[in-house]
């Protein structure tokens, strides 16, 4: 047995140990695509996290611009496969999702998820809610959205959605997490 790939792998995972650390230290939570991606959109778009990760639904609310006060949910995807994960709650006002590259769902054989962000999305929860059971979609974990309603939700790089506009500085702050090389 070869264990040169074995103790490459374990040096990476030491190198990776310290940097999770790092951002960890920064975003005050383990290091996470979830909690990270909380973090990143609370900054970027002036948002007041709830007090507590665990918080069912809603995960802040935006402090200031034309949605103040509404409530978010909060997701980054490190690929846009297509589907979303949803709640029922009647609280919750929009979903921002953060997501890499489109992808489509297939095998994962060999693939990475780099940790980048090509667009950013905004969903009116209610609307999308009420579109997807007119198709009879299940809502939960992984629900289909279909690409003209990922499309329409688009706050960045296009602004497809006029709901949530992006100032030069989002759109330069978003624009540090875009894919240095494709993936």
């Amino acid at each position: 047995m070869d264990a040169g790939p074995v103790a490459r792998v374990a040096e990476l995972i030491h190198q990776r140990n310290a940097i999770d650390k790092s951002i960890a230290q920064i975003i005050q939570r383990p290091m996470a695509s979830g909690h990270l991606g909380k973090w990143l959109a609370s900054q970027i778009f002036d948002l007041e996290l709830e007090e507590s990760a665990a918080t069912a639904a809603v995960h802040g609310r935006f402090r200031s611009g034309p949605l103040h006060g509404r409530t978010v949910n909060l997701k980054w995807y490190l690929k846009r496969e297509g589907a979303l994960d949803m709640t029922e709650s009647t609280t919750l006002d929009y979903y921002l999702v953060l997501a890499g590259p489109t992808s489509s769902a297939a095998s994962s054989r060999g693939s990475t998820r780099p940790w980048c962000i090509d667009a950013v999305y905004l969903f009116d929860a209610r609307q999308l809610r009420a579109e997807q059971l007119a198709r009879g979609v299940k809502g939960g974990v992984a629900s289909s959205v279909r690409m003209r309603q990922w499309a329409a939700a688009e706050v960045y790089p296009s602004a497809s959605n006029p709901l949530l506009p992006m100032t030069s500085r989002q759109k330069d702050l978003l624009g540090l997490f875009r894919p240095v090389s494709p993936p």
